[in-house]
């Protein structure tokens, strides 16, 4: 039985409205939450040519910590269980890989696997792509192979 509820994090307004519907459905259904923070991996001949392996890391795992840091408080302050995960790569692919392969639980003789759904915001912080549905969001709708529930944006603000 699949089980957990991934939700990607890129700090935005809509990533932390989808991961307060996570902590509620997680309470519901004595689950973890997952939170992945994507980098970019910044592997391009320039930045090679420039930097060394482990100070492009050094970077992404600033930005995670620094990303990621509210979301903590906040599932600290919920009081459930929770992961924080990093990833780099394309966005929607790292979503939809984390969501395929998930974690491992052995439990009573049997093991859980995976993901049991996605909750994403619908818009995140990329101001180029317009549409009620950022790229990243449209993209990992079409390709998960979970549910995925799409927290919308807000227009009361």
């Amino acid at each position: 039985m699949k089980k957990n509820i991934l939700v990607p994090f890129d700090g935005s307004k809509n990533a932390l409205e989808a991961l307060q519907l996570a902590i509620t459905l997680a309470k519901l259904l004595q689950e973890k939450v997952c939170v992945l923070n994507v980098q970019p991996s910044f592997h391009t001949a320039h930045t090679k040519m420039f930097f060394k392996e482990a100070t492009i890391r050094d970077y992404q795992e600033q930005l995670f910590h620094e990303t990621t840091a509210p979301a903590q408080k906040i599932l600290q302050d919920a009081g459930i269980e929770y992961e924080l995960k990093l990833r780099t790569g394309d966005a929607k692919e790292q979503i939809c890989q984390e969501a395929a392969t998930g974690s491992v639980e052995q439990t009573a003789g049997c093991a859980t696997t995976g993901i049991r759904m996605i909750v994403m915001g619908s818009r995140g912080m990329n101001p180029v792509v317009g549409g009620v549905l950022g790229s990243v969001s449209y993209g990992v709708v079409n390709a998960a192979l979970c549910p995925v529930t799409i927290v919308p944006f807000s227009c009361s603000e």
